[in-house]
């Protein structure tokens, strides 16, 4: 059985409800810019040290302070290795005190 907007509306006027508000009155942009002190940019990059070896590195910026963590180096990043950094940066933010809720 389907049952029509209007009814439902109807019925939750009728039972007290009001409707629910605009949504469309924050933009993403506004979004980020209120969030901007929890957000995290990652990315790895690449280099050629002078053995010839290449080295893979993680790196992150904070959003708000564009302070840029190097979490580490290897030649040979597993999703183990990765999560390991994450943990270590999380630890890290823990302890200066970075982090907001919990």
């Amino acid at each position: 059985m389907e049952v029509a907007a209007p009814t439902v509306w109807e019925i939750l006027r009728n039972a007290g409800f009001d409707p629910a508000p605009e949504r469309a009155s924050s933009t993403w942009a506004d979004f980020l810019r209120s969030q901007a002190d929890a957000i995290l940019a990652c990315d790895f990059f690449e280099t050629v040290i002078l053995s010839g070896a290449r080295l893979y590195g993680f790196a992150v910026i904070e959003r708000a302070s564009r302070r840029i963590r190097i979490l580490g180096a290897t030649a040979h990043p597993t999703a183990a290795w990765v999560t390991q950094a994450a943990r270590n940066l999380v630890m890290d933010l823990d302890d200066a005190d970075c982090r907001q809720g919990s």
